[in-house]
């Protein structure tokens, strides 16, 4: 089933005062996301991610084109009582505590009042808030304000959740448990539409993605049929190395890099990787890891994003 469906969605924007000028903010986005999955929207600051997700959430209103969210259209106010949101930019009532909002919002949904008090604990211990949650909101962080903000996009136990940069602001604790919590609510059945631009945490967790470049779809797919998983090259790191070894690896490998007592190689083929671990084991080196290099959505997203846009600078 579809959760969510756009055709030829398109937002321009009208810029200046006296000469006017039509910008486009969102080129005729289409894209299907199925129900129980995990899909990313990924772009350069500027692409569209976030008009995108302003769109499918009625806060601002398409020039043309159509959309679809749980089979209903992106106006119909039933359909938005099952699913969640969390902007880029989130702002509360800091007057509020983490746990009065969350119930707060979770009347406005219409939960009654044991409903209300038993999901905000829930939330809170959730996202690691529980011992904050009596706390005004002006006195949190901007990562503990992002994870108030996710606990409010799921206080109604929603079908589909909107995160727009989920992880902004976030340590590397914080991230690592957002992307616990996102792959536990795919394995609920909710399906989980978020924009990013930390592209690890988009590579390890969504199902499919897209990337958008100025307001456009370059790519859109499963991971494994946009990235080239062929082996590029074979890493090497050994420990403790002499200075005849280094010469005679120097010769062989493509790349070698120091970083302490470990050496970093890559290995342009099998045939060079043999070549290495005969000096390795010849001169009785430490072998401590061999890696292949594949293509990362990183290195796919660059050679999209600046490929397309060296494109449209020949056009002028």
């Amino acid at each position: 089933m579809i959760a969510l469906e756009t055709e030829k969605l398109t937002k321009d924007y009208v810029t200046g005062t006296f000469f006017k000028k039509r910008q486009t903010a969102l080129d005729e986005l289409s894209l299907k996301v199925e129900e129980g999955e995990i899909f990313g929207l990924i772009g350069p600051n500027g692409a569209g991610k976030t008009t995108t997700l302003k769109l499918l959430m009625g806060l601002i209103f398409p020039t043309s084109g159509s959309a679809k969210i749980l089979g209903k259209p992106i106006g119909d106010q039933s359909m938005k009582g099952r699913i969640g949101y969390l902007p880029e930019h989130p702002y509360f009532y800091d007057y509020l505590t983490g746990r009065e909002l969350l119930v707060y919002y979770g009347q406005l949904f219409g939960l009654n009042r044991v409903e209300r008090a038993t999901c905000a604990d829930a939330l809170l211990a959730q996202v690691g808030m529980a011992a904050v949650g009596d706390m005004p909101l002006h006195k949190y962080s901007k990562g503990m304000t992002q994870r108030i903000g996710i606990a409010q996009a799921l206080i109604n136990s929603p079908d589909l959740v909107f995160f727009d940069e989920p992880m902004s602001g976030l340590d590397p604790i914080g991230r690592r448990e957002m992307t616990l919590l996102i792959q536990g609510l795919r394995d609920q059945g909710v399906t989980v539409f978020f924009s990013s631009h930390i592209l690890p945490d988009v590579e390890l967790l969504c199902d499919r993605v897209a990337i958008l470049n100025q307001g456009k779809v370059v790519k859109s797919g499963r991971l494994r049929e946009i990235l080239d998983v062929s082996i590029h090259a074979i890493e090497v790191v050994v420990e403790d190395i002499d200075d005849a070894a280094e010469s005679q690896l120097m010769a062989v490998a493509t790349s070698m890099r120091r970083t302490g007592s470990r050496c970093r190689l890559e290995c342009a083929d099998a045939r060079k990787f043999d070549e290495v671990l005969q000096i390795i084991h010849s001169h009785r080196i430490r072998l401590i890891s061999v890696l292949p290099v594949k293509q990362t959505l990183e290195d796919h997203f660059v050679q999209e994003v600046v490929g397309s846009e060296s494109m449209q600078h020949e056009k002028f």
